[in-house]
């Protein structure tokens, strides 16, 4: 859930009901979702050691005793990644006019260590009103809720206007892995063909006493793209130092990439982002949120918001360097030095255009070259009132007194494969998490146990409303 990093230091003050540690859930239905979500997070996903294709077979074994016919479920992988398969599950709806809509989660979990953890991090344990586990959060519990919602739909006989289509994949959360959502927009953009896609990105904030503070719905996101500076050099002897040395002419180009800010850009998201937390802050942040928003060129108001780390990445494209390498010898001058710097590229811009600029600020003895794999634009979706009316309506009777505000993530997800074949990805509301991110990516990731089920009925009729 990328998209949350961003809700950690904004200053929204619209608060609802409080959470509280929750013991195990009684109802049936509860209990059965909660042998789903547990298999599926303590199946091991992670690259090195586990196997995406084993979790997709299981929750496929589970759609089909619900009644799921073979034609409704697609297995899918590539030979060479065997274990990096996924799943593609369709209800098929009653009215033919109206389009598809597509479930999508990412069932592959960031690498755990067992020595690292206090807990094994494949065995699910409850401790505190906490589920702990890797994929606990991400992205298991929402590839769960939406696995059991398409399993209770089939077996209580529900019968949506729209089909509802799943897609869960594998790749996500690894930069050279397979990944199924590109391989499926790629080969198979016909089975996963819809309206609009719901997926992770979105959520709730809780205070640090609990509470539920504020709802996200993501609309759009940035396009993660890694580019590696190169300086390299005939060397020689350390002893007959030149001033022509490639690291230095690397810190150069590095120095300059520093030093270089990427124009204010605005979508209709962040615009209305910007403004409803301009409403939230009384005093200099709010003025100088609303003076940006009239003109992006005001220095000093943008002094003022790009202060705060969040804001300043909704505002622009960034790079940053995070991986360096250089020499060969102690003693010898340096015949080679790259950098890795990732950058985050605003919606509508380009790779290439990023690339062109890195160029001019590295200078020309600095190579500078797009890593493979190389994403696509990132397209921001509308801010569709078929999208935001009903996680609005929904809201009110499940979180009521929580205002929910469009966010632009400043991470990337899955959906970006998605949106590049014309299909607009929305990360939904409803799974509150901590301050610290629920520790996704890091130790002992865990999910607060109340907020998963009262997120679970949440999403349940949120997809009802859009599936009418």
């Amino acid at each position: 859930m990328r998209a949350i990093t961003l809700a950690i230091l904004l200053g929204t003050t619209a608060t609802g009901a409080g959470l509280t540690p929750a013991a195990a859930q009684d109802r049936p239905d509860q209990k059965a979702f909660f042998e789903v979500y547990k298999e599926l997070v303590e199946t091991n996903t992670t690259l090195s050691s586990g196997s995406c294709t084993q979790a997709a077979a299981q929750i496929g074994a589970r759609l089909k005793a619900a009644g799921y016919a073979d034609a409704d479920l697609t297995y899918f992988s590539v030979p060479d990644h065997p274990k990096e398969g996924g799943l593609v599950a369709i209800l098929k709806g009653s009215n033919p006019r109206a389009k598809p809509m597509l479930l999508m989660a990412h069932i592959d979990v960031v690498e755990a260590k067992r020595e690292d953890w206090t807990r094994d991090p494949f065995k699910l344990v409850e401790d505190g009103g906490y589920y702990y586990a890797r994929g606990s959060t991400d992205d298991k519990a929402q590839a769960a809720i939406w696995s059991d919602a398409m399993i209770r739909f089939k077996t209580g006989g529900y019968h949506p206007k729209r089909t509802i289509k799943l897609a869960l994949t594998c790749g996500e959360e690894t930069t050279f892995a397979f990944n199924g959502a590109e391989w499926l927009a790629k080969n198979k953009p016909e089975l996963i063909a819809a309206e609009f896609a719901l997926n992770e990105g979105g959520g709730g904030l809780l205070t640090e006493e609990g509470e539920r503070k504020t709802l996200f719905l993501q609309v759009g996101e940035k396009a993660a793209q890694n580019f590696t500076l190169l300086a390299t050099n005939p060397g020689g002897h350390s002893s007959q130092p030149t001033p022509d040395n490639a690291i230095y002419q690397l810190s150069d180009a590095l120095k300059a990439v520093q030093g270089y800010e990427f124009p204010i850009r605005f979508t209709d998201t962040t615009r209305a982002f910007f403004a409803g937390n301009a409403a939230a802050q009384p005093g200099p942040t709010g003025d100088a949120i609303k003076r940006l928003i009239a003109d992006p060129s005001d220095a000093a108001a943008n002094a003022v918001v790009s202060a705060n780390k969040t804001y300043h990445s909704m505002l622009r494209t960034t790079c940053v360097a995070t991986l360096l390498n250089a020499g060969h010898a102690e003693n010898a001058l340096p015949q080679r030095a790259t950098a890795n710097v990732n950058c985050r590229i605003f919606p509508g811009e380009t790779v290439d255009a990023t690339l062109a600029k890195l160029k001019e600020l590295a200078g020309p003895k600095v190579t500078v070259t797009a890593n493979q794999p190389v994403r696509p634009t990132a397209v921001p979706p509308t801010l569709d009132p078929k999208i935001l009316n009903p996680a609005k309506a929904v809201a009110a009777k499940h979180f009521p007194g929580t205002a929910i505000l469009p966010l632009m993530s400043t991470g990337a997800t899955d959906g970006i494969f998605f949106e590049a074949i014309g299909i607009p990805v929305y990360g939904v509301p409803g799974l509150f998490i901590g301050s610290d991110i629920n520790r996704a990516h890091g130790l002992n990731e865990r999910m607060n146990v109340k907020s998963l089920y009262d997120g679970r009925d949440y999403l349940f009729d949120v997809v009802k409303a859009y599936a009418g």
